[in-house]
């Protein structure tokens, strides 16, 4: 699915990663850039969105669809 929202404010938790230690990781988004989502879970984590599958409100979002910025995603 591709993800066409902003995501600061969105609880999300990480279902696939490159990085085996991110998988199950959930936290709150607070900043997003065109490659990267930081979220706040114990701290602060930086997660590169192209490295990533996402579960967003229920959904699997695979994080390749978020790079970029936003006023570029919702044209």
């Amino acid at each position: 699915m591709k993800w066409k929202g902003g995501l600061i404010g969105s609880c999300i938790e990480v279902v696939e990663s490159k990085n085996e230690k991110l998988v199950g990781l959930k936290g709150k988004v607070i900043d997003e850039t065109k490659n990267i989502i930081v979220i706040e879970s114990n701290g602060t984590k930086k997660i590169i969105k192209s490295h990533v599958m996402l579960k967003i409100d229920g959904k699997i979002v695979d994080g390749k669809s978020m790079v970029g910025h936003l006023k570029d995603r919702i044209k």
